[in-house]
Order: C-alpha cells, then structure tokens, then sequence
C-alpha cells in the first residue's frame, strides 16, 4: 500500500497528561520513532506528584512522587518525546491531508494529530460542605505533601478512610502534634499494612461513624463540626488548626465528554487495547473506568495505548506489513 499524504505539521500521537500514565506512552511512543507531543497542563497536575513516598512501585522501594515521575519524565525525553505544559480544552476531528485525525485546542495554541492519547487523571472530591470553599489556603487542603509542614505542633484532621487518608495522615504525624482520622464508617478502608501503621501511631485518633457537617473558623480554620451517623441528631465539634480532604476523585474529563463514552461516574470506558469509543483517540491511567488506580496500572496502561496507537498510525499511514 502507498503512502498518503498528511500535513507537515500534524503529529503521529499527541498525548494529553503528564502523570505515569502519558509519560509511559510518550516514553514508548517515541522510542518507536512516532512524533509525538505531549501536552501537560497545571489544571491537571498527577497525582503522583501530590504523593510524599512510593514505596510500592516494583523495583524502586522507597522514593517520592514527584522523583518517580521526575524519572519517568526524563527517561521519555531522552528518547525525544515533545513535551509542552499547555492546558487541552477543546478536542474535534480534523482532515489532515488523506486523512481523518483530530484537532487539539490548548491554552495557546492549535494542534493537528492522527490520533490521541488522554491520559488526564483525576482530581480529589470536595466534601461540599459550608466552610470547605471559604477556607481553601486558609486551614483546608488536598494535599498533605504540599501543606504538612504549615502544621508543625499543631492538631489536623483527616477526612476519609482508604489508603490516600491513612498514608497521608500517617505522614502528617511528621509534623502535627495530634491527627483525628474522621470516617463515615466504623473501619477502614485502607490496605491492612496501612492500617497496622495508623493504629500503632499514638498521635493518630479516629472519630468513627461520623461525617463532616461543617468546616469552623473565622480568619482561618478552627474546627470542625461532625453529626455521628449512627445517631443522627447527635453532633460534636472537635478543635483543629487544619482539614486534609481525601474522600474519593473525580476524572479529569469534562473537555473530552461527548466525544468519547464515559461511565456513569465520568471515566473513559475503553476497551483492553486502551481503545475509546471514538477512532484514532486511546485513553490510559487513572482517567479510565477501571478497579485499580496505582502507578504500576497506569504505566501498563500506558505501555498497551502506546502499542495500540502505534499500530492504529502505522494502518493509518500505510506503512503496516
């Protein structure tokens, strides 16, 4: 079959996400001599880069996130993977030249692809509570990696139950005087070694049962107001310089909704290959409907949506054999 014609300008793959996910298929992509960009925005910043310590990534036993991404983003450009931090807010298919691709709309620029790659992640659930909005940066945050040191000696609270709250509070103990643990249920969620490690930490207490009414404070925070959920009418108040949230994600998809099927709760549905409903656009990492949000699953992912897109350019161009 010969070749077709396809615009000078128009990328092989462009990949939308900078986390483990997108850098592994960026990685791959241009190690198979694709050209390929990778477009990483501030407005979707991994979550591996909000985690203080790794320690479950095969073969490297303990490291941060922001390093182990860091790694991952300079081995992919040593093999020549573009990298731009733009923001993607607008995805539509495009004729280039022969061919259908798509074209991507960003923060400054416009782009033309053959395919895409997203890989967006997710972003943490707020409480939506009185009080939470109010006091972001003053006393309430997603992040205890960022904002732990700010609560030296001081006493905090953690919303929520599985391994994100846990590993986070057990984090916050390096700096806080006292963390209160508050969970809707009456045992956690997390992971039993996680578990194991709260329970043995003296400063970590645990308000079980119990969901957060309301964020207290005038110039900054002061409290929290919890109802108890087994008795609802029955409320408490508990003193705290600081509220770490970490009750659940919500995918970064919003831009790319209409062009691919998403599940019910706005995660891209793909198929084993990391195929979207949508030709020529492969979707990897913690963005996608799927059981498990780990770095190790977001790099596979990424790996197969970089060997399916590969071969989805190389059909498109003409040149497979």
């Amino acid at each position: 079959m010969s070749d077709i014609n396809i615009s000078e300008d128009t990328y092989d793959i462009i990949v939308v996400g900078g986390g483990p996910g997108g850098l592994t298929a960026g990685l791959y992509t241009s190690r198979a001599d694709m050209k390929v960009l990778l477009l990483e925005g501030n407005a979707q910043a991994s979550q591996i880069t909000m985690t203080d310590m790794i320690e479950n990534y095969p073969g490297v036993p303990e490291i941060s996130g922001f390093g182990l991404n860091d790694t991952f983003k300079k081995q992919a450009l040593s093999f020549g993977l573009e990298i731009k931090p733009e923001q993607v807010n607008r995805i539509n298919r495009k004729k280039s030249g022969d061919v259908e691709g798509w074209e991507i709309t960003t923060d400054n620029d416009v782009y033309q692809t053959l395919s895409v790659i997203v890989s967006t992640g997710a972003a943490w659930s707020s409480l939506g509570v009185p009080g939470e909005q109010e006091f972001i940066g003053r006393g309430i945050s997603y992040c205890a990696t960022c904002d732990a040191p700010f609560y030296r000696g001081r006493e905090v609270a953690v919303i929520g139950g599985g391994d994100t709250a846990i590993q986070e509070a057990l984090y916050l103990t390096k700096f806080a005087s006292k963390v209160t643990v508050i969970h809707r249920r009456d045992r956690l969620r997390a992971t039993a070694i996680l578990q194991q490690r709260a329970f043995a930490n003296e400063k970590i207490t645990f308000a079980w049962d119990s969901t957060v009414e309301k964020i207290l404070g005038e110039d900054g925070v002061t409290g929290v107001k919890i109802k108890k959920v087994k008795t609802p009418d029955r409320y408490e108040e508990i003193s705290v310089d600081g509220v770490f949230i970490f009750v659940g994600l919500v995918p970064n998809t919003a831009f790319i909704k209409g062009i691919v099927n998403l599940d019910k709760d706005g995660y891209i549905i793909t198929d084993r290959d990391m195929k979207t409903s949508a030709e020529g656009v492969f979707a990897c990492g913690d963005c996608i409907s799927k059981s498990l949000r780990q770095v190790v699953t977001a790099c596979g992912d990424g790996a197969t949506a970089a060997d399916s897109v590969s071969l989805y350019v190389d059909e498109l161009k003409g040149q497979a054999y």
